[in-house]
């Protein structure tokens, strides 16, 4: 993966966005007194999928440099936001206030010391917010999960979380081609294949401070995931990434 500019800062948040602009304000508010706390050298890049409403206004208000990313998908917004980040650390989260972004240190420090290429967080380990997670979800996520884990041959336990942190080098080393909701699990998959050490941290999922419409589509999102999973040829990757050394 191409990144536009050589290091500059010491981290980046990535924020995908699509009409939030109820949360997206309170995202960013949490995630700049994290930093202002530890007097980090960052940005924060909100990625604006094609939102209808004042999001990118609301983000622009609260600090970040907005880009737009006309292309629709989960994925193609965060790999968006990757090919344009500056920082040496990179953090990706949603900004509709379910994920707490005041205390990323478990996300942040082990990355800057090198002790770990990425964080994943596990929501089962931290605690899931009466109201936060759908049913069916509940039932879904722990499922593909493990299938994940047997074809991959990984320990992570939750593949679908969306607080996650990487560095700069393991973002260049991964080779990252979906736009959906699958980016999840083939993030994972890249870092698997590329031998990356993959730490996991207990987070905590909260419900929503304004009610919202949720962008994921259960079955439609399930069945891209389990797709992933059966159809990655995690030999074939290797092979590609040896033919490009």
């Amino acid at each position: 993966m191409k990144l536009a500019n050589e290091r500059e800062l010491d981290l980046t948040l990535i924020l995908p966005c699509l009409n939030e602009e109820n949360t997206v304000g309170a995202s960013l508010d949490e995630a700049m007194r994290f930093i202002n706390a530890y007097g980090i050298k960052a940005e924060m890049l909100v990625v604006d999928n094609g939102s209808t409403d004042r999001s990118a206004e609301e983000a622009i208000k609260h600090g970040a440099k907005v880009i737009p990313e006309p292309r629709r998908g989960y994925g193609r917004a965060i790999r968006t936001g990757i090919e344009q980040s500056r920082g040496g650390v990179l953090i990706m989260a949603d900004c509709d206030t379910t994920y707490d972004l005041l205390h990323l240190e478990q996300f942040y420090f082990p990355l800057l010391r090198g002790e770990c290429d990425m964080v994943i967080g596990d929501r089962f380990a931290g605690g899931i917010a009466k109201g936060a997670m759908p049913f069916l979800h509940r039932l879904g996520v722990p499922f593909l999960s493990w299938c994940g884990r047997v074809k991959l041959h990984t320990r992570v336990r939750d593949f679908h979380c969306g607080l996650r942190s990487f560095t700069r080098a393991a973002a260049l080393t991964a080779e990252l081609d979906t736009d959906g909701m699958e980016f999840a699990t083939e993030l994972i998959a890249a870092a698997v294949s590329s031998g990356l050490r993959i730490s996991q941290t207990p987070t905590v999922l909260r419900r929503a401070v304004k009610d919202r419409r949720s962008k994921l589509h259960t079955f439609s999102d399930g069945f891209r995931h389990l797709r992933f999973i059966l159809t990655y040829d995690r030999k074939e990757k290797e092979h590609g990434q040896k033919n490009d050394t």
